[in-house]
């Protein structure tokens, strides 16, 4: 065996009566960091038994206020208890076998134990977003309202903080729920439940993408224990690692590898609410501070970012932090940005903070999670990349200066996971060849639910097509584009169809009118941009309409975007008729396409 992938021991197996308080690498109160409950690397048939497995040991997850302080610890002992609990009480309600459990996915204890119960009986989780920020009740509601027709689940049920939403939303469609709370009520009468197959259905994902649009990947049990054991075995897991997360349960990496990863591994885990962390960044760096063993611990890069900029307001890191035992310091779900990166060391390392600790790493929830993860210790490595290359129109001699972008190393394939590089006709392409990245492996998903049509445009003959252009390098893969047209900002996938429909909702548009694509700003950020088509000729009225179009856009997405009033018929064609947003994009940053003049 690779003696890089094999899980080090650290405590002797018959020590379980020898363990002191101190011993555990635990705060007191907290589920221990170490435990004489043999680990198991996810080697497990369906997550049920994984849970089984976890439950007999001490560890379990932790839940924390905005502030970082413990307010819950949750053995995952305790978990299987309430989660099995919950399993009588849906089959009590009458569902069977394959059935859809919409949930809303708020971090803590009572969507695991939802989540899990559902497992137990043999029903397919479904988790959704919570509102963001913007956009308020409307804009939540019509996002619930779209997912949940799209799931057709026989119960929703969701935090009492959110009844006025959801069971708006519910109504609607017809839906039975109830609030999470209430669930303690129904009798838990114990039945035999049904069980599951390793290659049958365990849960439905909700990429972090389209919203009108939503694709549900189905994952089934063994293409997710697959994802996790070779999650664990890339990632070298230590005993004296404990996961600490901020990520929200309802993405593919704060769901897979911040909530399953830990209990299929075998993990304490800490978390802090997304809206917490949004709040107190630096709450996050609190938690791993106090984590006495070592620290796995993701966040996309606009997360690392936040914590670095909010260290201007604090004299020294190392008078607050002490960031030396952070093993594993993931990067992922959006674009690594080598610069905020570096700012990110400069910022810490005076805390102990080693750049060695980076992880950057490749994954898509069609993929259950991970693609590739580099070797711990290996850090962030660079290669530099001609800009005409990365657009594959090749740089012609006589221009110059040649500018150049820093591609960023995504690390190996993950065990049982292979990537190819093929061309657009299909065609394999050698080494540093950019091309379209296709993926195979038993983790990737059987298929979107209940959307055929989609799932033969990416799938084919057990390979995905991942729409990222990238290439291979001796072994490594260079992400260096995203999807043709998704927009991520801030590790968030977003539909340009989203955007574009949502202003078709304002008076006076129809569908052709609008096209929306993603844009880098003055400082390396990507940014969305919005075209329109614009039929008033008054100066007031267009300020009014483009700021119209702004809001509008924000209280759909949550994005504030750059919009451009532009006159009709510029928006290009393909030849079916169909909006080109490509070439919409390529036309607006070369300046054939010049959209009106507004006051600012």
């Amino acid at each position: 065996m690779d003696k890089r992938t094999e899980s080090k021991s650290v405590i002797d197996g018959n020590a379980t009566e020898t363990l002191t308080r101190d011993e555990t690498l635990a705060p007191e109160g907290y589920t221990p960091t170490l435990d004489a409950h043999p680990r198991r690397i996810a080697d497990f048939a369906t997550l049920g038994e994984a849970l089984d497995y976890a439950a007999k040991g001490k560890r379990g997850y932790n839940f924390h206020d905005a502030r970082g302080t413990l307010q819950r610890a949750y053995p995952f002992s305790e978990l299987r208890d309430d989660a099995i609990a919950n399993a009588y009480r849906f089959a009590g309600l009458g569902l069977n076998k394959g059935d859809r459990v919409a949930m809303v996915a708020e971090t803590g204890a009572e969507f695991a134990a939802a989540f899990f119960g559902a497992v137990y009986a043999a029903l397919w989780p479904v988790p959704l977003p919570l509102p963001t920020s913007f956009g308020g009740r409307e804009a939540y509601v019509d996002q619930l309202v779209v997912m949940l027709k799209s799931c057709d689940p026989q119960l929703f049920v969701y935090p009492p903080e959110l009844a006025e939403y959801c069971e708006e939303a519910a109504a609607k469609l017809d839906i039975p729920a109830r609030n999470w709370d209430t669930l303690p009520d129904l009798a838990a009468t114990p039945v035999d439940l049904p069980t599951a197959g390793t290659d049958e259905i365990g849960y439905l994902q909700y990429s972090s993408g389209s919203t009108r649009f939503p694709h549900g990947v189905a994952v089934t049990h063994r293409a997710l224990l697959d994802n996790l054991h070779a999650h664990g075995v890339g990632l070298q897991v230590q005993d004296s690692d404990r996961c600490v997360s901020w990520l929200p349960w309802y993405h593919d990496m704060g769901l897979v590898g911040c909530m399953l990863s830990p209990m299929a591994l075998q993990l304490s885990a800490d978390y802090l609410k997304t809206e917490d962390f949004a709040r107190r960044p630096l709450a996050w760096l609190d938690m791993i501070s106090r984590n006495p063993g070592t620290s796995v611990s993701y966040s996309p890069t606009f997360g690392y970012d936040i914590c670095s900029r909010r260290m201007s307001s604090v004299t020294k890191a190392s008078e607050r932090f002490d960031l030396s035992r952070w093993r594993v310091a993931g990067n992922g779900a959006d674009m690594i940005r080598p610069d905020v990166m570096q700012a990110f060391v400069d910022s810490f390392a005076d805390a102990g903070f080693a750049a060695g600790a980076f992880c950057p790493s490749y994954g898509l929830a069609e993929a259950t999670l991970a693609v590739s993860l580099m070797p711990p210790g290996e850090g962030i490595r660079l290669e530099l990349v001609e800009e005409s290359e990365l657009s594959g129109a090749g740089t012609p001699e006589q221009e110059r200066p040649r500018r150049y972008r820093a591609i960023v190393n995504c690390g190996k394939p993950v065990k049982g996971m292979e990537i190819e590089i093929r061309g657009n006709d299909g065609e394999l392409l050698a080494d540093r060849s950019i091309g379209k990245v296709w993926v195979r492996g038993s983790s990737v998903m059987v298929g979107y639910y209940r959307d055929p049509e989609a799932t033969d445009a990416c799938m084919v003959g057990g390979w995905l097509d991942t729409g990222d252009m990238g290439y291979m390098s001796k072994g490594y893969i260079f992400i260096v584009g995203r999807a043709k047209d998704m927009i991520i900002i801030n590790g968030k996938n977003h539909w340009p169809q989203d955007i574009e429909w949502a202003v078709e909702q304002l008076p006076g548009f129809k569908q052709g009118d609008i096209a929306a694509f993603a844009i880098t700003g003055p400082s390396g950020e990507e940014t969305p941009a919005v075209l329109v088509h614009c039929r008033v000729s008054d100066a007031e009225e267009r300020t009014k309409l483009r700021d119209d179009i702004k809001e509008r856009v924000r209280a759909i997405t949550g994005l504030s975007p750059i919009v451009e009033l532009v006159p009709p018929r510029t928006l290009p064609r393909t030849s079916s008729g169909k909006l080109a947003r490509s070439k919409a994009r390529n036309l607006y940053l070369s300046g054939e396409i010049v959209p009106f003049e507004i006051a600012a």
